[in-house]
């Protein structure tokens, strides 16, 4: 059972900010499109600089560098630009210390980007349009680990949270240990409270456990599992983690061998950079 002082967390959390409520608006008109996002973009400059840096990272391969929004969100997409915007927004507003994880709040946004580039490159070779709900869960799925970090940090329990983090292939059974819940479940009760749609929130609630996913779920939620597995925050990609996450793919009916492509690929450009 979550521990109620995360609960209670959860329940203090800030509204989202108007500009990420705006682009929540026009990404749900069916009349708007990429300018009237743009538009509302522009508003932030620390949104625009955050949307900019991630799409002229070399694993997107776009070949030539995005000066400004307007070709940013048409490059990108209107799905993936709310996508990477609404993460790095949700990240300034928890205020990120992740010491207890063993990562920097600059590495913990690095990986988050690394999952949503590799659940990107490998499910638009399977399905396009889940590619879309996937990579917008990915980018999100990890937040959770900021309030479990935060409350880790209030009870003191940091060092021996880190020191049994850093061991483990098995992040959500720590979690579990020390506050009776799974950051899968925290991130999930986090975008409930802030009101977003339930089949983005439960996806993200069964990916520690997707086989207790109901069946319209379970793709979803595995897919979340194996990329995060890959990735995961402790060790990401670590020979150990991907071997993980191909035995994953491979037993819950996927080609393992084109995600095993991809990765080797992000591999090659990430030591190139």
């Amino acid at each position: 059972m979550m521990k109620s002082s995360i609960a209670r967390s959860i329940k203090s959390l800030p509204p989202l900010s108007k500009t990420i409520s705006d682009i929540n608006r026009v990404y749900n008109d069916a009349e708007s499109g990429v300018s009237e996002l743009a538009k509302v973009i522009e508003q932030d400059p620390m949104i625009v600089a955050n949307l900019l840096k991630e799409l002229n990272s070399p694993l997107y391969g776009f070949g030539k560098e995005v000066h400004n929004v307007a070709q940013a969100v048409s490059l990108f997409g209107m799905s993936k630009t709310r996508s990477v915007v609404l993460g790095n927004a949700v990240r300034k507003l928890l205020n990120v210390d992740m010491q207890p994880y063993g990562v920097t709040s600059e590495k913990f946004a690095e990986i988050s980007s690394l999952q949503a580039v590799l659940m990107n490159k490998w499910y638009k070779q399977i399905d396009a349009k889940k590619a879309e709900k996937l990579y917008f869960a990915t980018f999100l799925q990890e937040t959770g680990k900021i309030l479990i970090a935060s409350d880790i940090i209030k009870e003191g329990e940091d060092i021996s949270f880190a020191s049994e983090i850093e061991m483990t292939y098995n992040i959500p059974a720590v979690e579990k240990s020390f506050t009776g819940t799974t950051s899968a479940e925290v991130t999930a009760s986090v975008f409930k409270y802030w009101g977003f749609d339930e089949e983005f929130v439960m996806m993200i609630h069964y990916s520690d456990t997707p086989a207790a996913a109901p069946s319209e779920l379970k793709e979803f939620a595995t897919a979340l599992n194996i990329v995060k597995t890959a990735l995961a925050v402790n060790k990401p990609f670590e020979e150990q983690s991907i071997n993980f996450a191909l035995r994953k793919a491979e037993d819950a009916g996927y080609n393992h061998k084109i995600l095993e492509n991809i990765i080797d690929d992000m591999l090659d450009i990430i030591k190139g950079e």
